[in-house]
Order: structure tokens, then sequence, then C-alpha cells
């Protein structure tokens, strides 16, 4: 059964999370980063989102948004809405977003070496997001044993909850983060790109673990990453993203197995191996990924298409869409 936020249940018909419009900025004194730029999704419970694109697109400032934990200086949210079972979560104040992270939506940062505390303990650090939701004013030996039993979960023995990061493998660091974000058993959970930092066979037996997890406590998850492999073993939708927008949007069938895609999107495709075609080399997208801070007009990969036109350098993409599969590119509509 899902929790109650705020004393209230959840509308069964409501999304777990929407995202609607979301616009960020960092802003310095020499420049203001356009980094998310009117994206919408949504996701349900017991659901898995990709979201997919080169370095700079904007998926973590996505996911630091969702968590209210955008650099306080720099970061702002100049426009849309993040619901959380029907709640905005950009109208609450400090202390009741607090209630939220941690307990009710998690993130599992991409590199465990500074995701972790050099000089503290790993059952400690666990311990801690036990300590600061124990609404139930749970017992010493309660938390305790709910620290064993997190450190078993994730297939960690449990008496090693008095070492220190320094003494755990990368793939065992992972483990101890994943840990600390599933402590209270959030309905959300957050996945910024958690097998970057690992090797091939480690990345294998984190992401087995997270899909255990997920179908075991029912969490729904939003992964970030940019290898479309991942992607394919772990999502329910995709939201391919450039230069802060999403341009392309679906299911997974739609994204991997549907006719029409975004060049983007194709270019993703390209430039990954594929094992029945024999090919001196990978064709990689060319250019690169425009300035945050002077972003061109129009279509935002107009520079780098092959396909592209004068109308979409100076005009807004238009939407090609059936059956919850959308496209922003003009080439779909011009056909249309």
């Amino acid at each position: 059964m899902a929790k109650e936020l705020n004393g209230r249940a959840p509308d069964a018909g409501t999304p777990l999370l929407e995202v609607k419009d979301l616009e960020v900025v960092y802003k310095t004194d020499e420049n203001v980063i356009h980094a998310v730029n009117g994206i919408s999704f949504s996701l349900n419970e017991r659901e898995t989102i990709g979201l997919v694109g080169e370095t700079g697109a904007g998926k973590s400032t996505t996911a630091l948004s969702i968590l209210r934990l955008l650099p306080e200086r720099t970061g702002h949210i100049t426009n849309g809405e993040i619901l959380f079972r029907g709640e905005n979560l950009l109208k609450k104040n400090p202390a009741e977003i607090r209630l939220v992270r941690g307990a009710e939506i998690s993130i599992i940062f991409q590199d465990p070496m500074t995701a972790l505390n050099p000089v503290l303990t790993v059952g400690s650090q666990v311990r801690e997001s036990l300590e600061i939701h124990n609404y139930d004013n749970k017992s010493h030996e309660e938390l305790d044993a709910r620290v064993d039993e997190l450190f078993n979960l994730v297939g960690i023995p449990a008496d090693r909850k008095k070492e220190y990061p320094h003494q755990f493998s990368g793939g065992m660091k992972q483990r101890i983060v994943i840990a600390i974000a599933l402590a209270c058993q959030p309905q959300l959970l957050i996945a910024d790109e958690p097998t970057t930092a690992l090797d091939v066979t480690i990345q294998a037996q984190v992401l087995m673990l997270m899909e255990e997890l997920k179908k075991k406590l029912g969490t729904s998850m939003i992964m970030i990453t940019h290898d479309l492999g991942v992607v394919a073993e772990t999502c329910d939708k995709v939201a391919v993203m450039y230069a802060g927008e999403i341009v392309e949007y679906g299911s997974l069938k739609d994204i991997f197995s549907g006719e029409k895609h975004h060049p983007y999107t194709v270019g993703l495709f390209q430039a990954i191996p594929n094992l029945d075609v024999k090919t001196d080399r990978l064709q990689p997208i060319d250019g690169l990924m425009p300035d945050p801070a002077a972003l061109p007009p129009g279509c935002k990969f107009s520079p780098r298409c092959p396909h592209c036109t004068e109308q979409c350098r100076s005009g807004i993409p238009s939407l090609y869409e059936n059956e919850g599969h959308r496209i922003f590119c003009n080439l779909y509509a011009e056909r249309e």
C-alpha cells in the first residue's frame, strides 16, 4: 500500500509524479545557463522512466529540481510544476520538503566515491536517514536491526557496517549508496547514472540488484543515463533529452521498435555497436552540444541535424504524436 503524504492518501487515478513545463536556469555574474527548457513527463506507480541524452542535456538538473537540491545561490526554477501525488513540491517550504526528501523520494548519486562521507562508518551513514525520519520513535535496537536488514538486502554482510568507505570496492560502495536511498522505502527512486563509475561486470550486478529491489519494494524509478543498453534493461518509458528539452518521448517499444524517431535518437542508436552488423567504426553524431548560455533559435538540434531546413533554424519544432509517442521535429509533421 502506498504511503500517505502529509496525512492524505493519494488519488488512485493520479500519477505518482508529474513534471509540467519545467524550466531551470543557473545564474552567474557572467551568464545565464538555460539548463532545462520546458520539459514535461509523468510517472505512475511501479513504473520506470529513462531520461537519456549526452552530458549537458539537463538530466541531472531535472533530478535535483525534483528533490529541490539545486545550488541555493545559482540554481533557479523559473517556471513549471512538479506534482508528487498531486501536491506541488515547488510550493513546499524547506521544512516540508525535508519530510519528503529521503522518506518519499530518494536519489542514488552517480559517484559513490563522493556520495559517501569518508570519516563516518558506512553503517552510521545508512542509519542517518532512518534517524531523520524516525516518526514511529523506533528504539536504538530497532534502528540497528533495520540497518542490518538493509545491508543484507543489498548483498553486504551486516558485520561490515562498522567499516569505512575506503575499505570497500566501487561496486560495494554503490550498493551502500543504494541501501541509504532505500532505507525509508521511498515510493520514488531517482538513479542518476548509478553505473557510470563501475566496470561492466559490476554494472550488470548493480542493475540486476536495482531491478530486484524495485520489484520487491514496489518502487517507481527515474533512471538517468546516457547508455541505451541500461534503458532497454530497466525502463518502461523513455524521454530523450537534448539541450534541456525532451525531443522524443514514448514507451520502451516506441523508442526501440518504432519506425519513426527524432534524428537525435537515430544518432544515439547509430553510436551503439551492433553485434549483427560488421562495421569498421561507429558513426558518431557530428558537432557538439550547444552552449546552454547561447542556445540557437528554433530547433536546438538543427546545427547537427542532417535533415535541417530553414524552418528548423528559425521556428519551434512541430509535434508528431501517435498513441503517446511524441516527437518534436518538423521532419514527420511535414510528411503527415
